[in-house]
């Protein structure tokens, strides 16, 4: 199973068929379509009150596609929390573990920095002192600047499968709440910097992920309208975003999503592994 419909309770109705092999062509809305597919390619369309339908799922006529990149197209979560406890070592307080970190991840550095001085990923204003905050984020990002890509690393099937979308005519950006100052030389050292064709940081404007405005403002600077655009993403930054502008989304059901089911946060579709995208999107 690598690709499934996200539930919608206004698609389908409350009895949904039974599951079958195959079955007529079904528009949901004019930008995706459902197609008959043999049951082995195992693409699945995940219906009301668990009931399954094999399907293909394809979007018509998008020209953009808009990545995450963290827990989407990149595991950073190693380099990360190098830098984290770098951080908190030269703050005289203890490391923590890496998969406690891997939870604090998706918000940017402020909230991850804020975080990991509070050891819990739930805080308030008052958790965390600001002028405490202002040394440890400086510490942090200096750190992370010297561990950038040591143990990061794409996500099974990431180049070949942004090689694929870029060939077939796509125009990929990446969209994220990581500093904009690594984005550049974490997509050099990664080998994929050449296939993004624009990107902005979570510093890049006012407002970040789940605010729409980035997404906005990539569909602008790239001259496509956000009906012709898909938003791709591990977080519910990502969805969120996306809904919000009524843009369409693919949720990545691995990844930093805090413990929650990306679905539930109603993307378009939700995948499994990342070259299912190929099943997604055919040549323009």
């Amino acid at each position: 199973m690598v690709a499934r419909r996200a539930h919608n309770p206004k698609v389908g109705g409350s009895n949904p068929p039974p599951a079958t092999k195959s079955h007529k062509t079904t528009t949901f809305n004019p930008h995706f379509k459902l197609q008959d597919i043999d049951i082995f390619k195992k693409i699945s369309i995940i219906r009301p009150k668990e009931s399954w339908e094999i399907t293909s799922l394809q979007f018509l006529n998008k020209k953009a596609i808009h990545f995450d990149l963290d827990g989407t197209l990149i595991d950073s979560v190693p380099d990360l929390a190098l830098a984290v406890n770098d951080m908190l070592e030269q703050l005289g307080l203890t490391p923590v573990k890496e998969d406690l970190i891997r939870g604090w991840v998706g918000n940017g550095s402020q909230m991850l920095v804020k975080r990991a001085l509070a050891r819990k990923r739930d805080i308030t204003e008052d958790d965390v002192k600001a002028e405490t905050f202002q040394r440890a984020h400086k510490l942090f990002l200096d750190a992370y600047n010297s561990h950038l890509s040591e143990a990061t690393t794409p996500y099974q099937g990431v180049i070949e499968t942004l090689t694929t979308l870029k060939q077939r005519g796509y125009r990929l950006s990446i969209i994220t709440n990581k500093p904009k100052v690594f984005v550049a030389p974490l997509l050099e050292s990664l080998g994929f910097g050449d296939l993004i064709e624009a990107y902005l940081g979570g510093d890049s404007l006012q407002e970040k992920k789940p605010h729409p405005l980035p997404l906005e403002h990539m569909c602008q600077t790239m001259g496509v309208g956000i009906e012709e655009s898909v938003m791709v993403g591990d977080s519910k930054n990502d969805i969120l975003a996306a809904n919000a502008c009524g843009m369409e989304s693919v949720g990545v059901s691995y990844g930093y999503n805090y413990g929650e089911s990306i679905q539930s946060y109603n993307p378009t579709c939700v995948i499994d592994r990342f070259d299912a995208l190929l099943e997604l999107f055919a040549p323009l």
